[in-house]
């Protein structure tokens, strides 16, 4: 049978926190909609950076999450839609953005995209 640990998430968008009871073999997301709480997603595979946390104590297991590069997951992000528990653990949910600037900003030399403006000006 497989342990369950307590996963304490902190959501900096509303200001909640929930605590979800997750087996070592399920998704912490998925888990947490089953148990009815609303976190962040959005492709469910690893890809994007919408369910992006900060792992802030425990151990979390990540295999899949290719929308992580390995240096922002040794720096402690992690993808909850592909993130299996291995302890207890205390995680908080990110700013999309920032986390999408963190793992790709480097391929855009001239910072943000911005709306409706040709690539070759400012």
């Amino acid at each position: 049978m497989p342990r369950t640990y307590t996963i304490t998430v902190h959501d900096r968008q509303t200001g909640k926190e929930y605590s979800l009871q997750v087996p070592e073999d399920r998704y912490i997301l998925h888990s947490a909609e089953t148990q009815g709480t609303e976190l962040p997603f959005s492709c469910r595979n690893g890809a994007c950076t919408t369910c992006a946390v900060r792992v802030l104590s425990g151990e979390i297991h990540q295999p899949e999450a290719i929308g992580l590069s390995p240096e922002l997951q040794r720096q402690g992000y992690a993808l909850l839609c592909v993130s299996y528990p291995r302890s207890d653990l205390q995680v908080e949910t990110q700013d999309e953005d920032e986390v999408y600037e963190l793992q790709f900003g480097r391929f855009f030399a001239k910072g943000r995209v911005k709306a409706g403006l040709p690539l070759d000006e400012d």
